[in-house]
């Protein structure tokens, strides 16, 4: 397509672009004329972040972009294609269209780019429900990723968010919970609508409380993104039964314990919420002992997790095998001697809790100065 073609096509456009838009496009031919692809490419971001261009971008990309794509960043050239796909009529011809763009920056020097857009193709094809082609595609992208010292954060983030997708899509759990906040941390949350704040939130809560691999939600409790969950009335019982789990809080847990029918996900997880519910008290009722004072027989487990009796051992055992806790067992006296607990988030009560027993640690080493003191005070004097 020689200049004149070009500028025929940019009038063309520049006619049918909104009003605010034109002076966009009138400056586009400028640009390309005078061979500035940086500032070029800068404009076209813009208007392509400008929801007005929507039904113009494919256009756009196929028939002037593609003529000088190898002059540009090869990034942005995929951030370019990606804006453009939106506008494909459906998931087969964006399939095609993004496999074309995965070809068209396959060189030595632009794996960053590659690795972008064979990410954007697995996203079309866990739209096509191909969960095998999608798997393949991030495996790759991995591997490539894994080669490289630094990257773009917005291509981490593009890995993270895919492959937290397909996870949800195979059910699990654990690998959904981690890949989604290794996403969050790449990106700016005001960058998500407040939809997709709640709708993250509430997949992120399902998530860590079905997950046979989560027991401490420390970092999801600290995140903003739970704060998305107060907005509305059916997220706010999770965000504290999120908290009841957290403190091992038993009353707390069978007060909100009606909100869990609600969600077809914890309904069929029930009983391994009960029995994660149990492990939570345990490790709780370690936290709040004093660490000289972790020997704890079965009759005080079963008292303070509301186990039965002949449940003990077995929950003890869970907790031992998970790194929940660490200790040992002695089955003739029915007793738990545990020496470690696994560290966790604390609210305000369990740190009020801290505060009580570090004031008591306190009073006993002042005792036992002025013990020694007394005891000793001839030693003192001579």
């Amino acid at each position: 397509m020689n200049v004149d073609t070009i500028s025929d096509f940019l009038a063309d456009q520049r006619d049918e672009a909104p009003e605010e838009l034109q002076p966009l496009v009138l400056e586009f031919e400028t640009l390309w004329e005078r061979k500035l692809w940086h500032q070029l490419t800068n404009q076209l971001i813009e208007f392509f972040n400008n929801p007005g261009s929507a039904p113009q971008r494919l256009q756009f990309y196929k028939v002037f972009i593609l003529k000088f794509a190898d002059k540009i960043n090869q990034l942005k050239l995929v951030d370019l294609a990606l804006k453009a796909a939106t506008q494909c009529r459906d998931n087969q011809e964006r399939l095609s269209f993004m496999e074309a763009v995965v070809k068209k920056v396959d060189h030595e020097d632009s794996q960053d780019a590659l690795v972008f857009a064979t990410i954007a193709v697995a996203r079309v094809k866990l739209d096509l429900e191909d969960l095998d082609g999608a798997r393949k595609d991030l495996d790759r992208a991995e591997k490539v990723l894994d080669g490289f010292d630094s990257v773009e954060t917005i291509v981490h983030a593009a890995f993270y968010g895919a492959n937290a997708d397909y996870y949800q899509a195979k059910m699990d759990f654990g690998s959904y919970y981690r890949n989604a906040l290794l996403y969050l941390a790449c990106i700016d949350i005001k960058s998500l609508n407040p939809v997709e704040r709640r709708n993250r939130a509430y997949d992120l809560s399902i998530a860590a409380l079905v997950s046979t691999s989560i027991y401490n939600f420390g970092e999801l409790l600290l995140h903003p993104i739970l704060g998305a969950l107060e907005q509305k009335e059916e997220g706010k019982w999770l965000r504290d039964l999120l908290f009841a789990f957290n403190r091992g809080d038993l009353a707390a847990y069978d007060v909100l314990a009606g909100h869990i029918s609600s969600n077809p996900l914890l309904a069929k997880h029930s009983r391994q919420l009960r029995e994660k519910i149990y492990l939570a008290a345990l490790t709780e009722a370690v936290v709040r002992r004093p660490p000289h004072d972790r020997a704890m027989t079965f009759d005080t487990i079963a008292a303070e997790t509301k186990v039965r009796p002949d449940e003990i051992e077995h929950l003890i055992m869970k907790a031992l095998s998970l790194g929940l806790l660490r200790g040992t067992i002695d089955q003739v006296d029915e007793v738990a001697h545990i020496n470690w607990v696994q560290p966790k988030v604390l609210d305000m009560k369990q740190i009020g809790n801290m505060r009580e027993r570090l004031l008591d640690w306190d009073s006993s080493v002042n005792q036992l100065g002025n013990w020694i003191e007394g005891v000793g005070q001839d030693v003192w004097a001579a």
